[in-house]
């Protein structure tokens, strides 16, 4: 029994590989950049790119569980697209797609993307499970130098978050991974949401990295126009712009959990949900 596992260098994906290796999985791990991966005896790295047909027929001959995950991109549904149908044509039919939380907010470019895939695995009754996750905590190690100088950056707005920590993502996957592959047949369609235990607001999350550092951090507003400038320098326009529109979701809507969310996920994983303030102490302790 083989697992393939797509974007498996990401902060997900190669967190995923790790724990169905440690589980004793027998894994295939699909990157365009093989020399990125931490191989082992269980895993097998392999060569290939979800936009190249053949390289993702020939990643998935012989696999019997798919873990779908692919990057923010222009053509991220492309790539989804491709390879479900790839999967079905390989008569894999155990999955578990990497969606996003809040997936029917219409004009997020990525969130769009997964909608769209979402509604394709519906339509075509694929026995998978599909996960919602949250805004990852992990995101904000990218504010390291603002928070040192006393601004929360993030524009997340006053309505608030349910961060989740990759780590808790990382685990559910693999064990929803582990359950499909390990059934005797296919198991039914199910939707799990990866949330945090605490749904916080900017300003909440300024106050945690101000007791946190020991000083005064203030939230940076909500201004889209200048956050989005900050990111065009260190990404492309588009995506810069897609994070945008994201923010701009936050502020309105908030990513809020539903009232049986979190004791779900807790029971998948067997333990509390890791909270931001203990990802902000193990973050800054290290910084």
């Amino acid at each position: 029994m083989t697992i393939l596992v797509t974007g498996s260098t990401g902060a997900v994906g190669s967190q995923v590989v790790q724990g169905l290796a440690e589980q004793g999985a027998q894994v295939r791990a699909l990157a365009r950049d093989t020399s990125k991966l931490k191989t082992s005896s269980s895993v097998q790295p392999v060569r290939g790119d979800m936009t190249d047909v053949a390289s993702m027929r020939a990643a998935l001959k012989g696999v019997d569980t798919l873990f779908l995950l692919n990057a923010v991109s222009p053509d991220e549904a492309t790539q989804a697209l491709l390879t479900l149908d790839l999967a079905r044509e390989a008569g894999i039919w155990r999955i578990v797609y990497f969606s996003v939380f809040n997936v029917l907010i219409p004009d997020v470019p990525h969130f769009a993307s997964k909608h769209l895939v979402e509604r394709v695995i519906d339509a075509q009754a694929l026995p998978a499970t599909v996960l919602r996750p949250n805004y990852f905590m992990q995101n904000d190690l990218m504010a390291r130098d603002a928070l040192k100088a006393g601004v929360y950056p993030q524009p997340i707005g006053g309505v608030g978050v349910a961060m989740v920590d990759t780590r808790d993502v990382a685990e559910a996957a693999v064990s929803e991974l582990l359950r499909r592959e390990r059934a005797p047949h296919p198991l039914p369609r199910a939707t799990i949401d990866l949330v945090g235990p605490d749904t916080l607001t900017g300003a909440e999350v300024a106050a945690i990295w101000s007791s946190t550092l020991g000083r005064d951090v203030r939230y940076g507003g909500d201004d889209l126009a200048a956050y989005e400038a900050q990111l065009g320098a260190m990404m492309p326009g588009w995506m810069a712009h897609d994070f945008r529109i994201m923010f701009r979701a936050f502020q309105r809507y908030g990513m809020i959990p539903g009232e049986d969310s979190r004791a779900t996920l807790e029971g998948l994983l067997g333990h509390p949900l890791r909270s931001y303030r203990a990802f902000a102490q193990e973050a800054a302790a290290n910084w």
